[in-house]
């Protein structure tokens, strides 16, 4: 009896040995875990003082404040563009009225069958006061023909659409307007196409020429 109870006190001592032997790893581990844990350095969050903050929101004001200031000029800006040039697109469509009345004066003075008759003379009369009240009712718009007869070329609001060969003229004067153009305020509606002056070379060739071989003469 006493040799069996020695027996079972044995192996039930055995027994706790192995749970207490298979339970230290694990408490190992969560040691470890935690030592580990305790050695990490805490990131410390800087907490901003009033007068930081004070700033950041001025910061922030002043910024929103000139975002509203920027955006009421530009509306501004939109709003006058409107209001002064909304007419663009029409004023220039006009000018073709113009064009028009110019072309059929043209056809009409051309007509041999027309010439000095008291119908043809009346008739550009009315053509004449019609052109004038048209160009009248533009001014009143602040649309305003170009002047470029005997002008300098100024390739801003005129363009040149052929060259006259003119001794008497400085090179690049207008001696020639082919469509008449306009502005409207600052802006140029339309450009001039215009003739301008140039010198006279093929003469001067050959007086070369013939200074130069008198026999040829």
């Amino acid at each position: 009896m006493d040799k069996e109870e020695n027996q079972n006190n044995t192996s039930t001592d055995q027994n706790q040995d192995n749970v207490i032997e298979n339970e230290k790893p694990e408490e190992n581990l969560a040691k470890e875990n935690k030592q580990e844990t305790d050695q990490e350095p805490k990131e410390e969050i800087k907490e901003p003082t009033p007068e930081e903050k004070i700033a950041e929101l001025e910061d922030k004001v002043a910024r929103t404040f000139a975002e509203m200031e920027n955006q009421r000029r530009r509306f501004e800006k939109e709003k006058e563009d409107a209001f002064e040039y909304g007419g663009y697109s029409f004023a220039k469509e006009a000018l073709n009225l113009i064009d028009n009345l110019d072309r059929s004066k043209h056809v009409l003075e051309s007509d041999n069958k027309l010439k000095e008759t008291e119908a043809l003379k009346k008739t550009l009369e009315h053509l004449d006061i019609i052109k004038k009240d048209l160009i009248s009712i533009f001014e009143k718009n602040n649309i305003k023909p170009i002047d470029s007869l005997n002008k300098k070329l100024d390739p801003n609001v005129h363009q040149a659409m052929m060259e006259i060969e003119d001794d008497t003229r400085e090179p690049g004067t207008i001696i020639q307007e082919i469509q008449k153009g306009f502005t409207i305020k600052d802006r140029l509606l339309r450009p001039s196409l215009v003739g301008v002056s140039k010198k006279v070379t093929i003469k001067k060739e050959k007086n070369e020429e013939n200074q130069e071989n008198p026999e040829n003469k």
